[in-house]
């Protein structure tokens, strides 16, 4: 069974960090910590309007179960 969910990633942008979302990128900021609460606000919505979704911050490894 696959479940499809949005991704939104965390990443470096021009002089800082963005959230990209399909392509989109908001959440500006220079402060990573800034740009991770605006990317989990939004993930919030997300799933509170029933729409799966994962964030990821790109370079760093995520959980694995083994």
């Amino acid at each position: 069974m696959k479940i499809d969910r949005i991704t939104l990633t965390i990443c470096r942008h021009q002089d800082g960090w963005a959230v990209e979302e399909g392509g989109q990128f908001f959440g500006h900021s220079i402060d990573r910590e800034v740009v991770r609460a605006a990317a989990n606000k939004r993930a919030r919505e997300m799933m509170d309007a029933g729409c799966p979704c994962l964030v990821r911050v790109s370079g760093e490894p995520g959980f694995y179960g083994g």
